[in-house]
């Protein structure tokens, strides 16, 4: 499929417990060798689908590093360093703080569409957002060694949801636990070549809760 080789064979569970956890597990085995990157792009506005802009939402990535873009926003092998850039969210504030700062790889994504380098090794918190207009809180955990933050910037009201609701720019966010994008091009990231007898396994989970 699309020029990669062999059969791949995957198996996503998810589950919902009693602690408003939504769980995510990843399964893949091939037969030849190849790559594998799985993710998802789920949106997500902790306010409620059709409440506006989520730019005045908090969020955290336990991230000291992310890897710049280039202007078809494809990662150019660099791992640069968050400190004293728009990029640094390891202590939470708001998502339209410095969205719109004159910075070379906001305007490339017009916004946040970018992949972080996430700072724990195993399955740990990776990302935190909390609204404070309605208290709920999402918290992120991986074992995945990046996470892609993406603000919606593409969005432009001509895709509809819910009660037929047509999605303005920056009306949600994602969060995707990944390996970095473009990774077999790059030396330098963890490698992503699965082999046969290999089995590959990730595991996600989405944790929410209310702050009063």
């Amino acid at each position: 499929d699309q020029g990669y080789p062999g059969n791949l064979t995957v198996e996503v569970t998810y589950t919902f417990d009693d602690q408003n956890q939504l769980i995510v597990n990843y399964k893949a085995t091939t037969d030849k060798t190849t790559v594998i990157n799985i993710s998802q792009h789920s949106y997500f506005n902790l306010d409620g689908h059709n409440s506006g802009h989520i730019e005045d939402h908090e969020i955290m990535i336990n991230a000291s590093h992310f890897t710049p873009i280039d202007i078809t926003l494809i990662p150019t092998s660099e791992i640069a360093t968050v400190e004293n850039t728009p990029m640094d969210f390891r202590i939470s504030k708001p998502i339209g703080e410095n969205i719109d700062a004159d910075f070379k790889q906001l305007d490339y994504g017009l916004g946040y569409d970018h992949n972080w380098v996430l700072n724990q090794n195993g399955f740990a918190l990776a990302a935190k957002v909390y609204s404070p207009f309605s208290g709920r809180m999402m918290e992120i955990y991986s074992d995945q060694p990046g996470i892609q933050f993406y603000t919606g910037n593409f969005l432009d009201s001509t895709s509809t949801g819910k009660d037929n609701f047509a999605y303005p720019k920056r009306s949600g966010f994602c969060l995707e636990t990944q390996h970095f994008p473009d990774s077999p091009n790059h030396e330098n990231f963890p490698s992503t070549v699965l082999n046969p007898g290999e089995i590959f396994e990730s595991k996600t989970a989405f944790r929410f809760s209310v702050v009063k």
